[in-house]
Parts: structure tokens; C-alpha cells; sequence
């Protein structure tokens, strides 16, 4: 019969994690931009009885498809970026 330390599971130490907090706050702003963006293309149709310029509107075709566009390419940098050791690297040049 295996012993109680021999089942414990050994926890991961946080510098061994993918992702740390930097990247998820920058996910997180990502992420509000895309949305912003998608909010800025919302907006009335035109119909069969009444045409809506509104629709050919610079915010509806150009400003929030770029913020959107923006975000998603901020997403990637934001998965891409290795988590900072910035508490280390500011104690070492402080020795």
C-alpha cells in the first residue's frame, strides 16, 4: 500500500505557470476592446419603408471595426508576452 506522501500532488510554483497576471489584465483590456468595438457597430437598419444613412456612418464602417481589429490583435500579443519575473529582476539590480 503506496504511503499519504506518495498520493499528494505536487502544486505548480507560479513561475511555472504559461500566463501570469500581466497577461490576464491584458487579455481582460483586450478582450473590453473588442467588445467597445462591436458596440460601436451596433446601431438601426434601414427597412423597406425608410432608408437609414446611418448605416454608411464612419463610426459603423471604419472606427469600430479598427478598435475590434485592435483588440484582437492585442489578445494575441497579451498570449503571446512571457509572464514578467519583474519582482526578481528588481531585487537582483538592487543588490
Amino acid at each position: 500500500m503506496a504511503s499519504n506522501k506518495e498520493n499528494r500532488i505536487e502544486r505548480e510554483s507560479a513561475s511555472q505557470f504559461p500566463l501570469g497576471k500581466r497577461n490576464f489584465i491584458l487579455m481582460g483590456a483586450s478582450a473590453l476592446l473588442i467588445v467597445i468595438g462591436f458596440l460601436l457597430m451596433l446601431g438601426g437598419s434601414s427597412t423597406e419603408v425608410q432608408f437609414n444613412p446611418d448605416i454608411f456612418s464612419a463610426r459603423r464602417i471604419v472606427v469600430g471595426p479598427t478598435i475590434a481589429f485592435l483588440g484582437f490583435i492585442a489578445l494575441g500579443v497579451s498570449i503571446i508576452l512571457r509572464p514578467g519575473k519583474k519582482s526578481e529582476e528588481t531585487t537582483d539590480s538592487n543588490k
